[in-house]
């Protein structure tokens, strides 16, 4: 006798059904974007008393030696008539009618790569402002051959002396790596304006009188000292000159007001507190936040506050091993990290690989990172990438002893949460929202300019020519 059972009858219960009587483990809210912010765990963070950092210095005569902007036109460059107040022998002059008419006297010259712009030998007449492009400066080395003595980039300025120097020769040449656009200058061009005008000459005959102060090579005023005498010599009077008006550092603050409804505060707080959630992700942001400041914000940021004399410029593009040691070169005295785009160091990987170097990794609190020469290379995405795939890379010594980066904060506020973070309770309003002040206090400071180095244009789009390209090359051949 047949069954009469249906053999698709279900016959026990169901997932749907038991998941109405268990209870489900839940996960802490996730949230992208939460980093690693090496930069906010590497600083040391120094106590800032009523919220102002003030930075002791010696005395520096300042001399000039900023970027120069452009304006472009078709193709047409004209250099920004202010900005050549970053010239050295313009620096802090205001008259804009004079600057105007000094901007007219530039004369725009294009070079193709490889050309040289000037010749070690030639007459060092004219001033030279690189609007765009990249050169170097080469001089004949010990056994003849040639020498990169240092490279220039878009904003850079160079043969500047020779409107204060007694007529001479170039010793070194100006070659251009790309296609360079070049505003000059000529020296008599220039003395036509000083004869023109009194504000002018009164500015250059105090700029020259800046260059007879006894100073350092850093450009500080000097301290007299005498060694490896005999005797009884008359030993030099001396004094160590203060800045008279030090940079103050006012701690910045990165805040949200953030809102809870009464009625999800006070029901629905099983198995996690919904207030403390909330707020722990509120705090992931403002953390974020903070470090992107203290990279890019413009008048404490990295970014702006590396010294012009401590950047370089890759010599081919990419970051390459010799690039890397150039910028150690500028931060030679107890360097702590690197700090690079996630994308910056895959670049340098891979340059590192088409030159057979294999970088060793080291432990970094847990964590292993990359390395060149025992410096460990930190990733950080708040350092930019521009449309033209160039970025940045860091290089700094930390630390208030060693004359460092140090970060800037206060404890002890009221309703503090975390070091420097207050959470303050604002009030219930009619709709019984909860809302709470959240406020992140922080600021970075650079005690002396050689404390970080910076690599600029960085190009991330293209290869570089290492030694296995090259072959490849001669293989193709």
């Amino acid at each position: 006798m047949a069954s009469l059972v249906d053999p698709n009858r279900q016959q026990s219960i169901s997932t749907e059904a038991a998941r109405t009587i268990t209870t489900t483990t839940k996960s802490h809210p996730q949230m992208e974007g939460i980093t690693s912010r090496w930069l906010l765990r590497m600083v040391p963070w120094i106590e800032t008393k009523g919220g102002v950092f003030r930075l002791n210095r010696r005395l520096k005569y300042a001399l000039g030696d900023g970027r120069i902007s452009f304006v472009q036109t078709g193709d047409k460059v004209q250099v920004i008539p202010a900005k050549l107040g970053e010239l050295p022998i313009l620096r802090g002059y205001e008259d804009q009618a004079v600057l105007s008419a000094l901007a007219d006297r530039f004369k725009q010259q294009e070079f193709s790569a490889g050309t040289n712009i000037y010749e070690a030998g030639q007459p060092a007449t004219r001033i030279y402002l690189l609007a765009h492009g990249k050169a170097q400066m080469v001089r004949p080395g010990k056994y003849g051959d040639e020498e990169v003595v240092e490279i220039y980039a878009d904003g850079d300025h160079f043969g500047d002396r020779t409107l204060t120097d007694p007529p001479g020769n170039w010793d070194h040449t100006m070659r251009a790596v790309t296609q360079c656009t070049v505003l000059s200058l000529t020296r008599e061009a220039f003395e036509q304006a000083i004869a023109q005008n009194e504000s002018l000459r009164t500015q250059v005959e105090q700029y020259r009188a800046t260059l007879d102060k006894a100073m350092d090579k850093h450009g500080q005023a000097s301290i007299e000292l005498s060694a490896g005498h005999k005797g009884e010599p008359v030993l030099p009077d001396t004094f160590v000159d203060y800045d008279p008006s030090p940079r103050e550092y006012e701690l910045s603050v990165a805040q949200t007001v953030l809102q809870i409804h009464t009625r999800v505060a006070d029901l629905f707080n099983d198995p996690m507190d919904q207030v403390q959630q909330q707020l722990r992700l509120t705090i992931e942001a403002l953390r974020e936040c903070q470090e992107n400041e203290m990279i890019n914000n413009r008048e404490f940021g990295l970014l702006y506050n590396t010294d012009f004399d401590q950047r370089i410029s890759t010599k081919s593009g990419p970051p390459t091993p010799d690039d890397m040691d150039q910028l150690l070169a500028l931060v030679w005295k107890q360097p702590h990290f690197f700090l690079a785009h996630p994308r910056t160091i895959a670049a340098f990987g891979a340059e590192c690989s088409r030159r057979g170097v294999y970088p060793h990794a080291i432990d970094m609190q847990g964590h292993m990172v990359p390395a060149w020469r025992g410096i460990p290379i930190l990733p950080c995405n708040k350092i930019g990438i521009s449309e033209h795939q160039t970025t940045s890379i860091f290089l700094m010594r930390t630390g208030l002893e060693n004359q460092g980066v140090i970060g800037l904060h206060q404890t002890g506020i009221p309703d503090e949460y975390q070091p420097s973070l207050s959470v303050r309770f604002m009030g219930i309003n009619a709709k019984a929202i909860i809302s709470y002040l959240v406020s992140a206090y922080y600021s970075i400071a650079v005690l002396v300019p050689d404390a970080i180095g910076m690599m600029e244009d960085v190009e991330l789009g293209r290869a570089g020519n290492g030694p296995s390209t090259a072959r490849a090359e001669q293989v193709a051949a």
